[in-house]
C-alpha cells in the first residue's frame, strides 16, 4: 500500500509554506542571477564587429551570453530589445532622433548633445546608453585625393567652392541625394547646389563602389559618398570633407543595455565604457578595413583586437 504523506499542524503548515517560499524566492534570484544576456547586433559589418567585441568582453568578466548578432536591420533590434527579447545591442547616437522624433532638433548635430539627448529619451525606456566610441559613422563626402590636395579640399565649405567652381562630380545613392537629411542637408548648410546632371546616381547605398568610383575616377567620378567609419578609406586615395556646420546628424556607436540586466551585472559597464573609449575613428576604420577590404572575419578581427590590448 502506498504511504500517505504526513499532515502537518496547522502552525507548521504555515511554517513550512513560508519556507518554501523563501527558498523559491532564493532559487528564482539565483536563476536570474545565471540567465544569459542576450547579445545582438544588426546585420553589417561593423554591427557584426561590434557584437562580437561585446560578447568576448562579457565572456572575459565571466559573465554568460547568448549571442544573436547580425540579427537583423535597426528596426527589428530596436525592437527586441524594447520587448525584452534581447539584452544588449550597438546602436548609433543618431538614431535615438528617429526613435524619439525630435531629428530636426540641432541637439542631434553635436556629439555630445546627441550623447545626452539619447540617454535622456531612453532612460524612460528602461535602457541604458553607455560610452559611445569617438567615431562618427554618419554621412560624408570622400574626394579623389589628387584633386582635394591640388585644390587645398578639406572641408565641406571648400568642397561647396569646388561645385561652383565646375569641379566635382559625385557619385552617390538615390537615397542620399534625394533625403532632405542628407545632401540637401550639406547644400543648405553650406549654401550650394550640386546640379544632378554632374551625379551619377546609384539605386543601392553601397559605399564601397560610390568611395572607388571617386578613388579610381571611375565614369568621371572624382567624389563620392561614404560613412564616416567605412573601411575602405583606409585603402584608397581619398580625402573625407569634415562637416564643421554640423549638417548632418552625429551616429557615434553605443552599447543600449536593458537596465534590469545592468542591475545585475554592474561590472558591464566599466568594461564596455573601456572598450568603446578606444574605438576612435581610425581604429575604427582600420578594423572595418580588415573585415571589408582585407575578407577577415568580424570575429577574427575581434578577437584580435583585443588581444592587442592585454598588457
Amino acid at each position: 500500500m502506498q504511504r500517505r504523506p504526513d499532515t502537518p499542524h496547522p502552525l507548521n503548515r504555515r511554517a513550512l509554506i513560508a519556507g518554501g517560499l523563501a527558498g523559491w524566492a532564493l532559487s528564482s534570484s539565483a536563476a536570474r542571477a545565471e540567465r544569459p544576456v542576450v547579445v545582438a547586433s544588426k546585420v553589417d559589418g561593423e554591427g557584426a564587429l561590434l557584437g562580437h567585441l561585446i560578447v568576448m568582453v562579457l565572456r572575459r568578466l565571466g559573465v554568460p551570453v547568448t549571442a544573436r548578432l547580425q540579427l537583423g536591420p535597426t528596426r527589428i533590434v530596436r525592437t527586441a530589445l524594447t520587448a525584452g527579447e534581447i539584452d544588449l545591442y550597438p546602436e548609433y547616437t543618431g538614431n535615438a532622433a528617429f526613435f524619439s522624433g525630435t531629428a530636426a532638433d540641432p541637439v542631434w548635430r553635436r556629439a555630445e548633445t546627441a550623447y545626452a539627448a539619447a540617454k535622456a529619451f531612453d532612460a524612460r525606456n528602461g535602457v541604458a546608453w553607455l560610452t559611445p566610441a569617438p567615431a562618427n559613422n554618419t554621412w560624408q563626402i570622400a574626394v579623389q585625393g589628387g584633386l582635394a590636395r591640388a585644390e587645398r579640399l578639406a572641408t565641406m565649405a571648400d568642397f561647396a567652392g569646388a561645385v561652383r567652381r565646375d569641379l566635382i562630380e559625385l557619385c552617390a545613392s538615390a537615397e542620399f541625394v534625394e533625403s532632405p537629411a542628407a545632401l540637401p542637408s550639406f547644400e543648405q548648410a553650406y549654401d550650394f547646389v550640386m546640379p544632378r546632371e554632374r551625379i551619377v546616381m546609384l539605386p543601392g547605398g553601397a559605399t564601397a563602389v560610390t568611395l572607388r568610383a571617386a578613388a579610381q575616377g571611375i565614369s568621371g567620378v572624382n567624389a563620392g559618398m561614404v560613412y564616416g567609419t567605412d573601411g575602405a578609406i583606409a585603402a584608397l586615395d581619398v580625402v573625407v570633407m569634415s562637416d564643421p556646420a554640423g549638417a548632418q546628424i552625429v551616429y557615434e556607436p553605443a552599447p543600449v543595455i536593458r537596465h534590469a540586466v545592468l542591475d545585475r551585472h554592474p561590472a558591464i559597464a566599466p568594461a564596455l565604457d573601456r572598450l568603446f573609449a578606444g574605438l576612435d575613428l581610425p581604429t575604427l576604420r582600420r578594423l572595418n578595413a580588415e573585415v571589408a577590404v582585407e575578407g577577415d572575419t568580424p570575429e577574427a578581427v575581434a578577437h584580435r583586437y583585443l588581444g592587442s590590448l592585454t598588457p
